[in-house]
C-alpha cells in the first residue's frame, strides 16, 4: 500500500469553473438510479452552462467531488500543474464526450483506497501497484523512479426525464518528468529525470492495465473509457505540464489500440539565459506590451507572461503584473491603461487574462475571451 505520509489531498476549489457558467440551477425532475426509491423529491439538478462547457449534474443541490482527486504518489507539489491536469483532462474529454450530448460529474467509481494502492510501488504486499518495485538502488540512473504520480477521473452521463445513466468515463494519468527522492531520512534531495518517451511508453502500459481492471466492474463493462497521458513539470515550474497523448477503449474493449498525439507547449516570457522564444512574433508583442506598461507606471516591479500553445497556435496568454499602489484611483487608472495596451499590442486570437497584483493582494484583472477584441476590467473591491 502506498506510504501514507506521501498521500496528499489537494484543494480543488475553483478548478471546475471551466466546466460550467455561474448560471441558474435547472431542476431535472430525476429520481435516483435505484428502482426502490419512491420519493417524488427532485434529487438531481443541473447547472446552467455557457455555449462551450459541460452542464454539471448536482445531487440534492450539491456538487459531488471525486474521492481520488488530488491523491498523489509522492509530495511533488505544484498547484499550477494540478490545475492544468484537471483543465486539460476536461479539454480532452470534450473531444470524445461532447458537452451537447453528455452531462459532467466528477469521478464516483474509483475510491481512494484502490487508487492509493495503484499509485504505490509493486510489492508482495501490494500486487496492484503500478509503479515499479523498489530495486534497492539509490543512483540517479540506476534506481526505479516513481513514474505514475496521480490519477484523475471524470464521469459523463446521458438521460432525460426520470433518469441519468453513466455513458462514458475519462481518466488522466499524470506521469512524473522528475522524481524526487532522498537516500537517507531527512537527507539531501536528489532527482531522477524521466524522458517524454518513457512517460508515454509507461503511460500506455498503465492505461491498458487500468482499463482491464475497470472492466471487472459491472457498471463499467460497456462504456467507452478515454485515458489521457499527462507530462508533469518539476516542483519549481512557473507553468503547468501538458497532455502528450490520449486514446479511447470502446465499449466492451479492454484495450486502447489507437492513440492520438497531443501537441501542447507552455512558454514563459521574458525568456531567461540563452533560451529562445517558441514564437518570435508573440515574444515581440509581449515585449512591446511590457515596455508600454512600464513607461506608464514607475512602480511596476515585474511583468511575466505565460503562453500556452496547441498545435503551434497560441490559445491562451496569462500575464502577471506585480506593482505597488497607494489608492483606489491608481488601481483603476492603471487597469484602464493596461486594457488599452493589451488591445493595442497583444494578439486578438487567444484568450487573455492579465492579473494586476501587489505583493499581498490581487487588485484587478483585465481579460478577454478567445477570438474577441473586447477586453473587460474588474477592480477587486470596486467595480
Amino acid at each position: 500500500m502506498i506510504v501514507k505520509k506521501y498521500i496528499k489531498i489537494l484543494a480543488i476549489a475553483g478548478a471546475m469553473l471551466t466546466l460550467s457558467a455561474c448560471g441558474n440551477l435547472k431542476n431535472s425532475d430525476l429520481s435516483s438510479n435505484s428502482t426502490t426509491t419512491t420519493t417524488k423529491t427532485k434529487r438531481y439538478q443541473t447547472t446552467g452552462t455557457d455555449s462551450n462547457g459541460y452542464t454539471v449534474l448536482l445531487k440534492n443541490g450539491k456538487y459531488l467531488t471525486s474521492e481520488i482527486s488530488g491523491l498523489t504518489a509522492t509530495d511533488n507539489d505544484n498547484s499550477v500543474d494540478e490545475r492544468e491536469f484537471q483543465r486539460g483532462l476536461v479539454e480532452i474529454s470534450e473531444k470524445v464526450f461532447s458537452p451537447k450530448n453528455y452531462v459532467f460529474q466528477e469521478g464516483q467509481y474509483l475510491d481512494s483506497t484502490t487508487v492509493g494502492n495503484w499509485l504505490g510501488r509493486y510489492s508482495k504486499s501490494n500486487k496492484t501497484g503500478l509503479n515499479p518495485k523498489n530495486n534497492g538502488k539509490t543512483g540517479t540512473n540506476t534506481r526505479n523512479p516513481v513514474r505514475l504520480e496521480e490519477i484523475e477521473e471524470n464521469d459523463f452521463l446521458t438521460g432525460s426525464g426520470q433518469s441519468y445513466k453513466l455513458a462514458g468515463m475519462s481518466l488522466g494519468l499524470a506521469m512524473n518528468s522528475t522524481d524526487y527522492y532522498q537516500k537517507t531520512t531527512n537527507g539531501a534531495t536528489y532527482e531522477t529525470s524521466i524522458s517524454k518517451a518513457e512517460q508515454l511508453s509507461y503511460g500506455k502500459q498503465y492505461a491498458n492495465t487500468i482499463v482491464k481492471r475497470l472492466r471487472a466492474k459491472k457498471k463499467l463493462k460497456n462504456i467507452p473509457i478515454t485515458i489521457g497521458i499527462f507530462s508533469k513539470t518539476d516542483k519549481n515550474s512557473l507553468v503547468g505540464g501538458t497532455f502528450i497523448a490520449y486514446g479511447t477503449a470502446s465499449a466492451n474493449s479492454s484495450k486502447i489500440t489507437k492513440w492520438t498525439t497531443v501537441s501542447q507547449k507552455w512558454q514563459v516570457l521574458p525568456t531567461v539565459d540563452d533560451e529562445s522564444a517558441y514564437n518570435s512574433s508573440d515574444e515581440t508583442s509581449f515585449s512591446n506590451f511590457k515596455s508600454a506598461v512600464q513607461n506608464y507606471f514607475p512602480n511596476v516591479s515585474g511583468i511575466i507572461g505565460k503562453l500556452r500553445y496547441e498545435d503551434k497556435k497560441l490559445v491562451q496568454e496569462n500575464i502577471q503584473i506585480t506593482t505597488q499602489f497607494y489608492g483606489y484611483e491608481q488601481v483603476k487608472s492603471f487597469a484602464q491603461l493596461v486594457q488599452q495596451d493589451a488591445k493595442k499590442y497583444l494578439s486578438a486570437a487567444p484568450a487573455v487574462e492579465i492579473t494586476i497584483a501587489t505583493a499581498n493582494d490581487t487588485e484587478a484583472v483585465v481579460y478577454k475571451n478567445s477570438s474577441s477584441s473586447t477586453y473587460h476590467v474588474h477592480i477587486y473591491g470596486g467595480e
